[in-house]
This record gives C-alpha cells, structure tokens and sequence, in this order.
C-alpha cells in the first residue's frame, strides 16, 4: 500500500486534456492541474480549467510562459510577469492556497526553480510551493513512463506525481497506469506530501536553499 498524489503540468490542452478528465472522473481521482498562464488567454484551454476546477480539481500556477526557468532569468519583474500575470490567468479557479509549481528545465530539483526576488514575492503574496518526488518523463518516453511511474511509486510511501496533459502520447497510457497503480494498492489522494510543499501558505515551510540561485547577485 502506498498514497499516490498525481499532478498534470503545462496544460490545459484541447486534444488531451478532456481525455484526462474523462478518465479522472471514471475512477473518481482528485488532482492538481497546474496551468500555463498564457494558454488560458484561449477560451478553449480556459474552459477546460473551469471543467476541472468544477470537477473538483485544483488550478495550480506553473509560470506564464514556462520558457526560462526562473532561477535562470535576471530581470527584477520575473516573478510579477510569469507568477502574477498566471494567477490574473486563474483568477476565481485559484485555491485557496494559491499553489505555484516551478520548473526546472526537465525535472530538476535545483537552483534553477528559483531565486530570492520570487521567494520574496511566493512570500509576500502567501503562495504554496509545490514541488514533488517522482517524474516518470513522460514527455521524453511517451510510451515507457508507465513502468517507470510504477518503480517510482514502490520506493516511497508517498508519492507525488509529475504528469503532463500534453499531445506527445503520453497520456494513451494514463488509464492502464492508473490500473495497475490501483491493483498494486495505491490510495490516490489529492494533497500534498509536506515534504514536497516547501513554502506553505506564504510561510518558508522547509529548508529552500537547494532551490534559489544567486543569479540577481551577479547582476
């Protein structure tokens, strides 16, 4: 038996991200989506995160343009153009805990999540970090993350889970994962482990040294 929390980054997309739900909602799983900002300018992908938030879903913030990872970009408007422009984005779909995911080029679980003018302002503006313990990529191996997903979720008591509801294939696999997660005694829930939530309701909840890079001191 294990706890499994999954999470669908860089949607919404019209193509996949029905099926998702679709899928989602058959087994009666809870999960976050965590958005691009700029897609919610098209009134389609919008209109597939208010299906998800009306389907009992959270909308979480995963930057505007997901282009640079922040703790790569030196401008002092970092975190205003891609954390604040998104949760404009998300407006009313918000939680109540705002919960922002960085990104880090690939999974990366470094310096380049973040940097001190966007923890100031995670801060300030009483965000959630959420990160995660399992990327299965399944971006990068459309058709092999399942197994990889599976290996992932037996090392650990608690899993939370990096998925993408994007047109690379992935996603053809998601119902046959969620089978065999459920016969190899998963209980899929919807919150966060706490290990993975560093900052909590705007409060540094864990060390974040391992996620900030010194970029803006080098300018």
């Amino acid at each position: 038996m294990y706890d499994l929390t999954l999470t669908f980054d860089n949607g919404p997309d019209p193509d996949v991200t029905p099926r998702v739900l679709d899928i989602l909602a058959a087994r009666g799983i809870k999960t976050t989506f965590f958005v691009i900002g700029e897609k919610l300018a098209d009134p389609e992908r919008r209109g597939l995160a208010e299906r998800a938030h009306r389907e009992g879903h959270w909308i979480g913030n995963h930057t505007f343009t997901h282009s640079i990872p922040l703790g790569e970009q030196s401008g002092r408007d970092t975190a205003e153009n891609e954390i604040g422009r998104t949760q404009d984005a998300i407006g009313d779909l918000a939680h109540p805990q705002r919960w922002f995911r960085p990104f880090g080029g690939g999974g990366n679980l470094d310096t380049r999540l973040l940097k001190p003018s966007v923890v100031d302002y995670l801060t300030h503006k009483k965000h959630s970090c959420v990160l995660w313990n399992a990327i299965p990529r399944d971006w990068d191996d459309p058709d092999g993350w399942t197994e990889r997903a599976l290996e992932q979720c037996s090392r650990q008591p608690w899993t939370l889970m990096v998925l993408h509801d994007l047109p690379t294939g992935a996603m053809a696999h998601l119902e046959r994962f969620l089978d065999r997660a459920d016969a190899a005694g998963a209980r899929f829930r919807q919150d966060f482990t706490p290990t993975c939530v560093p900052i909590r309701g705007g409060e540094i909840a864990l060390p974040i040294n391992d996620y900030v890079s010194s970029i803006e001191e080098s300018v």
